[in-house]
């Protein structure tokens, strides 16, 4: 199993601190925030690679501090994706990113594949996410954000008795629940393929979650919720907030 980091973005909501410096490699209670990804990984069994899908202006940034990482903790080992663009307005979107990665790396395709975003937190490792996912062709993560307002920002689903998606849909202006898809996803070999099919289609190649909106219509989408705290780093509050809540664990 392989895992793919999303961290092309340019974060431009929280300039001036992303001016210089990628979103992920910001500090968090001590540690940029992608070490907290990497530490909640570390205990799920038979991983290969860990791909970083980045930009041209933060690439060398993030080989730098995989290479330190590696020196840390052997057991990991990464690879970085440059996706070549340079700012917001020629950047390919998480999905390009995804369609790129795995249009341009072989060996990826001929494994199953945990795709996370690089500014999701967790407080609780991700070991059950991936031992519930590997029962399924695909899996996405869930929170319940527990208000109908707080939910309008995020990707809104249903599920049935058995945790099946029934209905998703990105930022609602009516939802029908307070649960949230959350940028965690398991692809099994055999779906990866479709990301291809949905480039080729024209859709929205933006937001990760819309690839899940489409899929869950043509193959069953399994969900996971998450214990603990989660937190989406999209403002210097939510940042701010992060460094609080990590600095106590």
């Amino acid at each position: 199993m392989n895992v793919l980091i999303l961290a092309a973005g340019y974060a431009t909501r929280l300039y001036p601190l992303t001016l210089t410096k990628a979103k992920p490699l910001l500090e968090v209670a001590g540690k940029p925030m992608i070490e907290w990804v990497m530490d909640n990984l570390a205990a799920v069994p038979d991983l290969e690679t860990i791909y970083i899908v980045t930009n041209d202006k933060f690439a060398a940034a993030f080989q730098a501090w995989a290479d330190g990482y590696e020196n840390r903790r052997s057991n990991f080992r990464f690879k970085i994706i440059n996706d070549g663009s340079t700012s917001d307005d020629d950047k390919l979107g998480a999905i390009g990113d995804i369609n790129l990665v795995l249009t341009r790396e072989d060996d990826l395709k001929k494994s199953d594949l945990i795709v996370i975003a690089g500014d999701n937190l967790f407080s609780e490792p991700l070991t059950d996410f991936v031992e519930c996912a590997k029962q399924s062709e695909v899996a996405v993560a869930v929170y319940d954000v527990g208000s109908l307002e707080a939910i309008k920002k995020y990707g809104n689903i249903s599920v049935d008795a058995e945790g099946i998606i029934t209905h998703f849909e990105e930022k609602p202006e009516k939802p029908k629940s307070t649960l949230a898809a959350i940028a965690l996803y398991y692809y099994s070999r055999e779906v990866l393929p479709l990301f291809i099919t949905y480039i080729a289609a024209g859709n929205n190649p933006d937001q990760p979650g819309r690839f899940v909106q489409w899929l869950y219509t043509r193959k069953p989408v399994k969900t996971f919720q998450i214990k603990g705290k989660w937190l989406d780093i999209g403002s210097k509050e939510t940042l701010e907030e992060a460094s609080k809540v990590f600095a106590k664990l």
